[in-house]
């Protein structure tokens, strides 16, 4: 039986429109990860200089670039929203505030809800000693923070950190990028805890911690172009 009259004239036409349509979408891509990579560079340079402005500027910036990027890769929707969820708390983090802080929390922990629901897919599991470790370190590290946290930020700090450990722990399963996008991600966090703790800090912490967060967010947005890989178990 032969095609309808017209649909085999039409089919060069669709395929060339969706050739196009990938094209415009991998320059646009490639666009906003070069405007991501200068704001990245704005705000670090503005944090090792001292330049307060320059980092007010860029830090807002630097999300939804990245979002922008992952969703024109054809990254999945509940990533987008992770990042999304992390400009949220760029922003808030901005101020000085304690109830920006709690606010600027509340987005994070929005993202790694978005985060967890996006690593829950699939029937592969993280190795049982990655999640040994993490449960580790989360006791130590809520144990150690606890007597020196102001009291009215204990409890979201404690609840808050069990939702990072749980995605850190998760992300492991998209394969090594990601998972170390999960640690850095750990890591920035708790950077930012010693700091609401007043323990002693490295010089410049704002650097570190940004240096950290913006280091875990690439990793995990790499999730776009990663698939579930099973791991071995210990």
């Amino acid at each position: 039986m032969s095609a309808p009259e017209g649909v085999g004239a039409r089919e060069p036409v669709r395929r060339q429109a969706a050739a196009e349509s990938r094209s415009g979408r991998e320059a646009l891509a490639r666009v906003l990860l070069i405007a991501f990579g200068l704001a990245v560079a704005v705000d670090l340079g503005s944090l090792l200089a001292g330049a307060e402005a320059g980092h007010q500027i860029a830090k807002p910036l630097l999300m939804p670039l990245l979002a922008g990027h992952v969703y024109a890769r054809g990254g999945r929707r509940m990533l987008v929203a992770a990042l999304l969820c992390g400009w949220g708390g760029d922003v808030f983090l901005l101020a000085s505030a304690d109830i920006a802080f709690l606010l600027g929390m509340g987005c994070f922990a929005a993202g790694h809800v978005c985060y967890l629901l996006l690593f829950g897919r699939g029937r592969t599991h993280p190795a049982l000693g990655i999640g040994i470790g993490y449960g580790i370190a989360l006791v130590a590290a809520v144990a150690a923070l606890w007597p020196d946290l102001p009291a009215d930020l204990r409890i979201p700090v404690a609840g808050y950190s069990v939702l990072l450990t749980a995605m850190a722990y998760r992300s492991s399963r998209f394969g090594l990028l990601v998972g170390l996008g999960g640690a850095l991600f750990l890591l920035s966090d708790m950077l930012i805890a010693t700091g609401v703790a007043d323990w002693p800090q490295l010089p410049r912490p704002d650097f570190w911690i940004m240096l950290t967060y913006l280091g875990a967010q690439v990793l995990l947005a790499q999730a776009y172009r990663e698939r579930p890989v099973p791991l071995p178990t210990v």
